[in-house]
C-alpha cells in the first residue's frame, strides 16, 4: 500500500495502480465483457455494505449520521452524457480509504486470485466477488470511472473524488461535498450504452439485487408526448426487506439463489440451503448456505464471507465467527437474534451464552442438511465432499459433541474399489465386515498409492479383509481423536502386533508360534546388528510377499504422522520403530541358514538393508541414504545376479 502523501487543498494528486490492479483491469476490460451484467450486481453490494457499516458505527456514534437515518442506494443515468451512477448514503471514504480501497487489491490472496484465472470467462467472473474485487467490474462497461465520496462524521470540505480510465493510473482530488456516503459514475463504453435504459435497469435490480434491505430507488418514468421521460418522484425498485425474515412460503428459488450470490461473493449458485426460524429461549432466524465450490482461502481458517450477523435486521458484523465452528468455515449466510444487544461486540461474542446456543443450533442445522444431501441427494453430496470433505474431517476432533454424526459423515477410499474415490462410509464398512471380524483396519500414507501398496496390507487382501486407505493429511487427526464407530475400534494395520482375531483359524495360530520358535536366532542377530535403530524385531504374519516391514508400537506415533510433524518444523518424540520379517521370504530363509554369517560376512548389510527397504516401502527414508545404497552394490557384488531375485520382493 503506498503512503498517503501531504498534499494541498483541492489540488489532483496522480498515482499508479499496483501492479495486481494493472492485471485484474486489462482482464475485466478485454475478457469478460460478456459476463457484463455482474458489474451492476457488485457495485449495489457494495453500497448496501457501506450503509451496513454506517449503521453499525453509528449505534456508538449518532452523530454520524449527520441527521439523516434512512439509508437508501439510489440508481440514476444520463443518455446524453452517457453515465450511469450507482449512489449510497453509507459510510462513505475518506481520501486515505479511496487510495486504500480502488487503487490497491489489499488481500492477502491476490497471488491466488491470478493463479486460479483461467481464460474461460465464466471461471474467470466467478472470482470476482470471491476476491472482493467488485468495484473494478464497473470497467467491463466503462472507459472512465469517478468516485466521489465523504467519510461520515468528516466536515463537507473532506470530500473526495477519485478518478481513472483504467489504464494504470488514478487522481485523488478533494472536493467539497455536503452529503456523507459515495456516487460511483460510470463513464460508459459506446457498446454499453444500450444499459442507459430504466426498464432494462430495473430488470437487473429485481434480478440480481432484489434482496437488498436497502431501499433502491430510481426515478419514476412516464410517457410524454410518445416518450419516455423521468418524473421528480422516487420508487422502489427491490423489496427491500430482508429475505430470510420472509415466510420460506414467499420467497422463490430464485431469489434464495439470487442472495446467495450477495451474502456469498459468489458467482455460482449455492449447492444447498437451509431457512429456518427458531423460536424458544433463543429466538433467531438463520439462513445458511452450501457453496458448490471452495473458495480460495478455505485453509486460511480465517474466511472473509462467513456468516454475517444481525440483530432485529440491523447489521452487527460480517464474518461473526463465533456462530459456526472452524471445521464448517465454508458455510454462507446470515443469522438475525432477536435476544442479543444492539451494542454487541466481538468481546462480547466471546462471553455470551446466547451465542453459544445459537452456534450450537446453526451447527446442527448445516449437519443435518448434510445429513439430507447424503441420504437423499448421493450426487450433491458427493460434490460437497469433493470440496469440503477434508475441512469437514476437521470436526472429528473439534466438535466431540458432534462427532458420531460426523463421523457418519465421512467418506474414505478403500481396498474394496480399490480407486482413490472417497466414496466408503463407516456404516458401508462394518456392513461389509467378515463374519468373525470385530476391528475397523485402516492404513495411513502421504498418498493414495502409498497406501494402496503399503506392506501392511498383504495379509488382509489374502484374507478378503477390507481396510481403508487414509491419504489426507488431516486423516492423523481423525483417527487420532476417532477411536470407534458403532461399537467396532479403529486399528491402523502398521501398528502394535497384528491381531486378526477370528479371522485366523487355530492351525494358522499354531504354524505361526512354530515360525516364531524357528527364526528366534534370527530376530536376535539381526537386532544384534541393528543395534538402537529399532525397538524390537520379530517375527510378522501381516506380510506375504514384502520381506519386512516396519510397525510403531501401540503407543507410539506412526510413521506416516512423525514425517508430516518434522515437514512441519515440530519437535517429534523419538520412537523407534519395529521390525518384522517375513518367514516366509528368500532373504529372510537366506539369512535363517547362514549359520556363522551371511554370505562371507555380510549379515550386518542384509540386516541394514532389510530395514531401509522397508522404511522406504512405508513411505519414509533409509537413515543413511548413502549407506544404503554402498551396501546394496556390495550385495549385488558378493552374490552376482542372484542378488536381483533375493532382494527385490516376489
Amino acid at each position: 500500500m503506498e503512503v498517503e502523501q501531504d498534499v494541498a487543498p483541492h489540488s489532483t494528486e496522480t498515482r499508479s495502480f499496483q501492479a495486481e490492479v494493472k492485471q485484474l483491469l486489462h482482464l475485466m476490460v478485454h475478457s469478460l465483457y460478456s459476463n457484463r451484467e455482474i458489474f451492476l450486481r457488485e457495485l449495489i453490494s457494495n453500497a448496501a455494505d457501506a450503509c451496513d457499516k454506517l449503521r453499525f458505527e453509528a449505534l456508538d456514534q449518532p452523530a454520524l449520521l449527520e441527521g439523516e437515518g434512512e439509508f437508501k442506494i439510489r440508481i440514476a443515468y444520463d443518455k446524453d452524457a452517457g453515465t450511469l451512477t450507482v449512489s449510497d448514503n453509507g459510510v462513505g471514504m475518506s481520501r486515505d480509504e479511496a487510495a486504500e480501497n480502488l487503487g490497491t487489491i489489499a488481500k492477502s490472496g491476490t497471488r491466488e486470485f491470478f493463479s486460479r484465472l483461467t481464460g474461460d470467462k465464466q471461471k474467470d467472473a466467478n472470482l470476482i466477488g470471491q476476491f472482493g474485487v467488485g468495484f473494478y467490474s464497473g470497467f467491463i462497461v466503462a472507459d472512465k470511472i469517478s468516485v466521489l465520496t465523504r467519510r461520515a462524521g468528516l466536515p463537507a470540505g473532506a470530500g473526495v473524488k477519485w478518478q481513472s480510465d483504467g489504464s494504470g493510473e488514478y487522481t485523488l482530488e478533494q472536493i467539497d461535498r455536503p452529503g456523507r456516503g459515495t456516487d460511483v459514475v460510470l463513464h460508459l463504453r459506446e457498446e454499453a450504452k444500450d444499459l442507459l435504459a430504466g426498464w432494462q435497469l430495473r430488470n437487473l435490480i429485481r434480478k440480481y439485487s432484489d434482496h437488498i434491505v436497502q431501499p433502491i430507488v430510481m426515478k419514476k418514468e412516464e410517457w410524454k408526448e410518445d416518450q419516455q421521460v423521468m418524473t421528480d418522484e422516487d420508487e422502489t425498485v427491490n423489496q427491500a426487506s430482508a429475505l430470510w425474515a420472509r415466510p420460506k412460503s414467499e420467497v422463490t428459488e430464485d431469489q434464495y439463489k439470487s442472495f446467495y450470490k450477495h451474502v456469498g461473493h459468489d458467482y455460482d449458485e449455492p449447492l444447498a440451503w437451509v431457512h429456518a426460524k427458531v423460536e424458544g429461549r433463543q429466538e433467531y432466524t438463520q439462513l445458511l448456505y452450501l457453496p458448490s465450490h471452495a473458495p480460495f482461502d478455505l485453509w486460511e481458517r480465517t474466511p472473509r464471507h462467513g456468516v454475517k450477523l444481525y440483530v432485529r435486521r440491523v447489521f452487527i458484523m460480517d464474518d461473526a465467527e463465533k456462530l459456526m465452528p472452524l471445521y464448517l468455515r465454508f458455510v454462507r449466510g446470515v443469522v438475525d437474534s432477536n435476544d442479543l444487544p444492539l451494542n454487541v461486540s466481538r468481546e462480547l461474542l466471546q462471553e455470551s451464552k446466547d451465542i453459544d446456543a445459537i452456534r450450537a443450533g446453526c451447527t446442527k442445522k448445516v449437519l443435518g442438511l448434510l445429513e439430507d444431501l447424503a441420504e437423499n441427494e448421493a450426487e450433491k453430496y458427493a460434490k460437497f465432499w469433493g470440496e469440503f470433505g477434508r475441512v469437514l474431517k476437521e470436526g472429528v476432533g473439534e466438535d466431540s459433541a458432534n462427532r458420531e454424526r460426523i463421523a457418519k459423515l465421512l467418506r474414505f477410499a478403500s481396498t474394496h474399489a480399490e480407486s482413490d474415490a472417497q466414496t466408503a462410509t463407516l456404516a458401508d464398512y462394518v456392513g461389509r465386515m467378515k463374519e468373525g471380524q470385530d476391528k475397523i483396519y485402516y492404513v495411513t500414507a502421504e498418498s493414495f498409492a502409498a497406501a494402496k501398496n503399503s506392506p501392511h496390507l498383504e495379509v488382509f487382501r489374502k484374507k478378503g479383509v477390507e481396510v481403508l486407505l487414509m491419504s489426507d493429511r488431516v486423516d492423523e487427526w481423525v483417527v487420532g481423536h476417532l477411536t470407534e464407530f458403532d461399537g467396532k475400534q479403529l486399528v491402523s494395520v502398521a501398528k502394535g502386533g497384528l491381531d486378526l482375531g477370528k479371522l485366523e483359524d487355530e492351525a494358522e495360530k499354531q504354524e505361526h508360534q512354530r515360525e516364531e520358535e524357528q527364526f528366534k536366532d534370527v530376530t536376535e542377530r539381526i537386532k544384534s546388528a541393528l543395534g538402537e535403530r529399532v525397538k524390537e524385531v520379530r517375527v510378522t504374519h501381516r506380510l506375504t510377499d514384502s520381506p519386512a516391514c516396519v510397525v510403531a508400537d501401540e503407543y507410539d506415533m506412526g510413521g506416516n504422522l512423525a514425517r508430516m510433524l518434522k515437514a512441519a518444523g515440530q519437535n517429534v518424540p523419538v520412537s523407534k520403530p519395529i521390525l518384522e520379517i517375513n518367514p516366509r521370504h528368500p532373504v529372510v530363509l537366506r539369512l535363517r541358514d547362514e549359520k556363522s554369517g551371511a554370505e562371507g560376512g555380510h549379515f550386518d548389510d542384509w540386516a541394514a538393508v532389510l530395514l531401509d527397504q522397508a522404511m522406504l516401502a512405508e513411505g519414509g527414508m533409509p537413515e543413511d541414504p548413502a549407506g544404503f545404497v554402498r551396501r546394496m552394490n556390495q550385495l549385488f557384488l558378493a552374490m552376482g545376479g542372484e542378488a536381483s531375485r533375493i532382494i527385490l520382493p516376489n
